[in-house]
């Protein structure tokens, strides 16, 4: 039995993006389950309706309108397949909320994404931005990835090493509305050993005696301390890539501030810090109308009440165009605007 498409009209999304952004869509419905993705697809084609799928609304810049049909995914599920003396498997559905996750492997005295505890977002959204922070990122642990191909109108399972994962970037992001993630396997090591080497983690003391939960606590705090809550203070988390440049082109930077943060790559190019760039560039606190660079974190945009997405997209421009003239380097926002 198929199941039942409830589509409704004037979808409201003000509150289903992070950045409260006040934005409607034509139709709009909730995907509960993966039966009703392909589903949905061969109406929005058969009616010539224009349809996206959206997740926790994280990392979006939303229109104040969308002629269309906007789906929420909302599968939810989470299960450890198998354990062994070596690691743990789990399998977790994409419409799960992505930090309640990390919360339940922890509780389950699972390690392996406790780095990644506080990231806004639904768990099919991870892999697809390659969500990364305190030095760990989502294809450090991903195993497998269940996707539905809207091109080819089939299911697919893939590997990790088929994700074309990169620094903020996968093949998902590469052919952006071809694929709808339906799940994810990870594969938690066992024994675990805790990653300490971001700043703010090296002093935790005796790895021996840390636990996932010591971990993840100390990682809600840094980002506490640091980044603005988007249910306080509406933001998409960091709206700017950090750049990654060939040395010649990151050298003149730091022949003018030689402690700039400056990580090497293996392929030889340095990545630089965005935030620092913007910070330096004189715009940390900055306000462009109702859109502004938070005075806490200058990689973060805020909505200070009433932006739109031109607000947002007025103030990213100005950023850009004042750090690369300050430093001759270019930025990239992580958002997509749609």
């Amino acid at each position: 039995m198929k199941p039942s498409l409830a589509l409704i009209p004037d979808f409201d999304l003000s509150a289903r993006n992070t950045l409260a952004l006040r934005a409607t869509s034509r139709l709009g419905m909730l995907i509960t389950e993966p039966a009703m993705v392909p589903q949905l697809i061969a109406m929005a084609t058969a009616e010539g309706a224009a349809l996206r799928i959206l997740g926790g609304g994280s990392n979006v810049v939303l229109a104040p309108h969308f002629d269309g049909i906007t789906a929420i995914m909302a599968i939810t599920g989470r299960r450890i397949v198998e354990s062994t003396d070596q690691s743990t498997l789990i399998e977790i559905a994409a419409g799960e909320d992505w930090h309640q996750m990390v919360t339940w492997t922890v509780e389950q005295g699972l390690g392996g994404v406790e780095n990644l505890a506080g990231i806004p977002g639904t768990v099919g959204a991870a892999p697809v931005q390659n969500i990364g922070a305190y030095g760990v990122e989502v294809a450090d642990v991903l195993e497998t990835l269940v996707a539905y191909d809207r091109r080819d109108g089939v299911e697919r399972v893939f590997a990790r090493a088929e994700c074309a994962f990169a620094y903020r970037d996968s093949l998902f992001k590469r052919e952006a509305g071809r694929f709808v993630v339906l799940s994810l396997r990870l594969r938690l090591p066992k024994p675990w050993t805790p990653n300490l080497g971001f700043a703010g983690l090296s002093d935790l003391g005796d790895s021996s005696e840390i636990t996932p939960r010591t971990v993840m606590d100390r990682v809600l705090a840094l980002r506490g301390s640091k980044l603005p809550d988007w249910r306080v203070t509406p933001n998409a988390g960091s709206f700017f890539q950090n750049p990654i440049l060939p040395a010649s082109e990151a050298q003149p930077v730091l022949n003018e501030f030689p402690t700039a943060p400056a990580f090497p790559q293996p392929d030889g190019r340095l990545k630089l810090s965005a935030g620092w760039l913007i910070e330096k560039s004189g715009l940390k606190g900055f306000q462009l109308g109702p859109a502004g660079i938070s005075d806490r974190h200058a990689l973060v945009v805020i909505n200070r009440g009433g932006a739109t997405a031109d607000d947002v997209a007025a103030l990213a421009e100005h950023v850009k165009q004042t750090v690369r003239q300050r430093f001759g380097v270019q930025l990239h926002e992580e958002p997509v605007f749609l």
